[in-house]
């Protein structure tokens, strides 16, 4: 567990952001892992992403530790990629050797290294994220919107407790629970203020970051909350049907709108109508309507295929 001390004007100073270079960092760790949820982003990717060798050895060194100058804490709301890969070509080449050092990837000269890093960095994310970015984006600012109102009423404090489940807040700070229960020293902002960012490739997780640059919250946006609540696909279906579609269907148990689908895996309304479309007319699902609203429920085909293990 670890305690983040916070003052009445540690509050006050709380802002939010959304930041292209936690989003790619985050997206390595999703590439790696096995998760359900970004299995049909991760077979479309994973082709695209070999060969950058420079950027595989900093971003996944077998220490499992990145550098905390490829994630510099957002000065502006908004920073563009642009923005913040100028800010890591301009960290002090001391830094770049010490942080890549601590992560068990010595470095005899950063200088020369940064330049080819940034490169790839660039292209990783051409392939990988550029095509996501506006939804990316869309869903930050939808979370950022809604928690900034909650910011006003009923207050900071309140916008903390809601945060995340693994966050916890009582009068004077927050609590974070991490996988490991082990209890770490108490920290605090130091004069920081905290940006918190919605970082959609989080995952389950949210994470405290602290460096000399500042302190940062990466945590799930609400539609990936949802997305992560939903009931998961068997592997089966998923690896039949595709991971969304897998999901939707998965979700359809009971009767839902295509809003609620939606909303609950975090989706487009036009993604969620198009894959419902597919659905349907495979026969996995039929439409009914409820009044002014326009339901799907699975068929006893698509009972019978979700039922695969």
């Amino acid at each position: 567990m670890k305690r983040l001390e916070l003052t009445r004007d540690d509050l006050l100073r709380l802002r939010f952001a959304h930041s292209p270079m936690t989003e790619l960092v985050t997206s390595t760790l999703a590439l790696r892992a096995g998760s359900w949820e970004h299995a049909r982003w991760r077979a479309r990717t994973a082709p695209r992403v070999e060969g950058l060798e420079l950027f595989w050895r900093v971003l996944a060194p077998p220490s499992g530790v990145v550098a905390d100058f490829l994630t510099p804490v957002p000065q502006t709301a908004r920073p563009t990629l642009q923005a913040e890969l100028a800010a890591i070509a301009a960290t002090p080449p001391d830094r770049v050797a010490a942080e890549l050092d601590a992560a068990g990837v010595p470095c005899e000269d950063p200088a020369a290294l940064l330049p080819p890093l940034v490169e790839e960095i660039r292209r990783y994310f051409a392939a990988a994220l550029a095509e996501l970015w506006p939804r990316l984006r869309a869903a930050a600012d939808a979370d950022i919107a809604r928690r900034t109102a909650t910011a006003a009423f009923p207050g900071p404090s309140a916008l903390l407790a809601d945060l995340h489940p693994n966050l916890r807040w009582d009068p004077d700070a927050l609590h974070l629970d991490y996988l490991k229960r082990i209890e770490l020293p108490p920290w605090s902002l130091d004069g920081h203020p905290l940006a918190l960012l919605p970082t959609t490739f989080t995952g389950r997780h949210a994470w405290i970051m602290e460096s000399g640059a500042g302190r940062a919250l990466w945590y799930p946006p609400r539609a990936l909350g949802a997305l992560l609540a939903a009931p998961a696909p068997p592997e089966p279906l998923a690896a039949l049907l595709g991971a969304t579609r897998a999901a939707v269907l998965t979700l359809l148990a009971d009767p839902a709108s295509t809003g609620d689908v939606a909303e609950r895996l975090g989706l487009a309304p036009a993604t969620a109508s198009h894959h419902l479309t597919a659905l349907r007319d495979a026969g996995l699902i039929v439409a009914a309507r409820a009044g002014r609203r326009l339901n799907y429920r699975r068929t006893d085909l698509g009972d019978r295929l979700t039922s695969l293990g």
